[in-house]
Order: structure tokens, then C-alpha cells, then sequence
């Protein structure tokens, strides 16, 4: 197991839960075997697997002991833990005066997420918004802001997208109606400049773009803007977050939510354009506006 020396503390937390529960499936020990060796109670156990938990170095040499982890592979777990155990405030707590509790949740979630699923029904997802549509939506959607409160929400944007740009980026796949094309927010020209850093993220082998055009009638219909996110690339979504008018809420501890919600991506996934055609259509209307 490689380990990547800087991590941030919640990723190495998640990716020594994930170790350990690997070890106790090799063998076949439940929650409450472990936890009897380690004098806890199970559900400590299965906080620390899912990362929510630090896990201090007396519980980790239980660990250690009990799944008889060999030396050089306690040493890469030894890594994980120790980072898991420092505090380091987020970006995003500078911006505290004008984020949410949830909102900063969301972010920290999309800060160490392997994969992202979005789905817009009118705007275009945060993490592909140019400055100046980000801007229009910010102060038009929140009419009680003051200038100050919404260039810094801007600014969090601006910041968000820089996940699509690191040496490991998010994985993100974003769906959204064709409404969300032809929605002139901030004018001709802001839309303009939208439409065309569309077409340049749809390129990014780690984006997938694509849009349901307004021929797929009931079966590209859904109410209400939503995200998931997946700590592995390849793994099922950890948690869930659905978009109002009002607030972003997580429903992290509703499995049943977070599944119907990930096979309610995957039919609108199904129902949208192909990437090729939603490009063809995403230039289509950029020239369309002057």
C-alpha cells in the first residue's frame, strides 16, 4: 500500500479505516470481536473504519496485534495514523462567517472525494462556473447579501474547482437539463464565456458532461439539484447532498436515500446525450449568442 505523506488528516482517517477493515474481513472477525479485544464498544470500531473517527495509537496497536499486521505494512499504517490525528483547518474555515454547517460539510466531502456526481436542473454545476456566472447566480439567488458576502461565496466557488486541477483530480460527472444551457444567467456574454469553458471541461478525460434535452420528457424529469460523492473512484457513494433554495443538506446517514438517489443518477445519466452530442450541442448554442 503506497502511502502519499500529504494527505489531509480526514483522507488519511478514511484510508486507515479502509486498511483496517480489510484486515478484519481477512479474518473474519466482526465489529464486536474486535471490539471486545480492544475493550470498546463495536460501534467505535465502526466509526474508525469509516474514517469518523481518529484512532489513537493504543486502539491502533490493538489493531496491529490482532490482525498480525506484518512490520513494513504497520509502518505505512503507522503513517496514516499519525496524520489522521492532526488538526489542520480547511481552507473553507476562513469563509466561515458566510458558509453554512452543511455547506462546510459538503465541501469537505467534495475536498476528499475520489468521485463526484452532480445533477442540475436549471444551473450549471459550481464546479464547472466561470467567475462571472458564478458571480450572477450568487447575487442574484441571494438577494440578501451584501457585496462583500458574495464575492467571498465566489470566491469558495473559485476555490472548489481547483479539485479538477490537482496531480489526482476528482472524478466528477456532471448531468444537466437542456434548461440549464439556455438559462441566460448575467446576460448574452456571461453565458457565452459559460458555454465555452463547457466545452473546454467536457474535453478533461476526468470530467464527463452531459445534457438531457428537453426530447427526453418524463424520463429526464426530476425535482431538485443533488450530488454524491465516493471516497474511492471506483467505490459507492459515502454520502449524499440535496440542493434547495433554502439550504444543502446531507443525508450521510440514510443509506436508502443515497442508494435511490445513485440509481436516480444513473437513469438520468441514461437519458441524457451522449458526451459527443452534448458537446455538438453546448458549441451549437454558443454560437448562437451574440
Amino acid at each position: 500500500m503506497a502511502v502519499v505523506s500529504n494527505v489531509s488528516p480526514l483522507t488519511a482517517r478514511r484510508k486507515l479505516g479502509a486498511e483496517l477493515r480489510k484486515l478484519r474481513d481477512r479474518t473474519g472477525l466482526t465489529t464486536e470481536d474486535v471490539g471486545a479485544h480492544l475493550n470498546c464498544h463495536n460501534s467505535k470500531v465502526s466509526r474508525i473504519e469509516l474514517g469518523k473517527r481518529a484512532c489513537t495509537p493504543k486502539d491502533f496497536e490493538g489493531f496491529m496485534e490482532l490482525y498480525e499486521v506484518s512490520d513494513a505494512r504497520r509502518k505505512d499504517l503507522t503513517t496514516l495514523m499519525k496524520r489522521g490525528r492532526q488538526r489542520v483547518p480547511p481552507w473553507w474555515h476562513a469563509y466561515n462567517d458566510v458558509i453554512s454547517a452543511n455547506y462546510s460539510e459538503f465541501l469537505a466531502y467534495e475536498a476528499e472525494a475520489g468521485r463526484g456526481c452532480e445533477y442540475q436542473t436549471l444551473l450549471i454545476p459550481g464546479l464547472l462556473q466561470t467567475e462571472e456566472y458564478a458571480h450572477a447566480v450568487t447575487a442574484g439567488g441571494y438577494a440578501a447579501l451584501g457585496p462583500d458576502q458574495v464575492e467571498s461565496l465566489v470566491e469558495v466557488r473559485m476555490r472548489r474547482q481547483e479539485r479538477l486541477r490537482e496531480n489526482e483530480p476528482l472524478i466528477f460527472d456532471a448531468v444537466v437539463t437542456e434548461a440549464a444551457l439556455r438559462l441566460q444567467v448575467g446576460g448574452a456574454q456571461v453565458m457565452r464565456a459559460q458555454l465555452r469553458k463547457l466545452g473546454e471541461a467536457a474535453r478533461l478525460p476526468h470530467v464527463t458532461f452531459k445534457v438531457i434535452p428537453f426530447e427526453a420528457g418524463e424520463k429526464g424529469a426530476s425535482t431538485g439539484a443533488f450530488s454524491l460523492f465516493a471516497t474511492e473512484r471506483d467505490g459507492d457513494p459515502d454520502v449524499a447532498f440535496t440542493e434547495s433554495a433554502e439550504a444543502t443538506t446531507s443525508l450521510r446517514d440514510e443509506p436508502l436515500a443515497m442508494r435511490r438517489l445513485s440509481r436516480l443518477f444513473r437513469n438520468l445519466s441514461a437519458a441524457a446525450l451522449d458526451e459527443h452530442a452534448t458537446l455538438e450541442l453546448v458549441q451549437r448554442l454558443e454560437s448562437e449568442l451574440v
